[in-house]
């Protein structure tokens, strides 16, 4: 049975935002071994749309981004959307019963799902289904935009912390 991972970039005040604070070479390889890892992911359609970034080869990308598009494209993707009617390679799209969708794939699959973003971490965490959340620590504060919890908080429990690079705490809790 897969177990489904919320994880996300997350600044000292608990914002999380992509364009504000990006991933050293160290966690950026982390992040490569962990998506070449993931038995796949799960999206809603605004951090699907975000991450078909890496659909398309760049000419000006390193080693590293051209392994992370990689591995990004190896791994299915599941896509919860009310307004796509299509989806790009190796991607799904979710029909209307979340709960049931989701559910169908962890049991049909082993290993991790990552589950993109905190409106869809939402989602699943309102029906019970997220079994860990990973916050990546960084000593940015934002003082607003998206809080990696997009709705309730969760009762939680800290089974472990790492850290990835000089600047940067991997914590990883699981529902208490």
């Amino acid at each position: 049975m897969a177990k489904l991972v919320f994880g996300m970039n997350q600044s000292l005040d608990g914002y999380v935002d992509h364009t504000r604070f990006a991933p050293s070479l160290t966690l950026f390889r982390h992040f490569i071994e962990t998506a070449q890892r993931q038995a796949g992911s799960i999206y809603g359609r605004r951090i699907y749309e975000v991450m078909r970034y890496w659909d398309d080869d760049h000419p000006e990308w390193d080693v590293e981004k051209q392994a992370f598009a990689a591995a990004w494209r190896n791994q299915p993707k599941w896509v919860v959307s009310r307004s796509l009617t299509s989806v790009g390679p190796n991607a799904s799209l979710v029909g209307d019963d979340l709960e049931g969708a989701i559910r169908a794939l962890k049991a049909e699959h082993d290993g991790e799902i990552e589950v993109a973003g905190p409106d869809m971490a939402q989602s699943l965490t309102e029906l019970g289904l997220i079994d860990e959340y990973h916050i990546y620590l960084h000593p940015v504060v934002l003082g607003h935009g998206k809080p990696y919890f997009a709705g309730p908080r969760p009762p939680l429990r800290l089974v472990s912390h790492d850290r990835v690079d000089e600047n940067v705490i991997k914590l990883t809790y699981v529902p208490a």
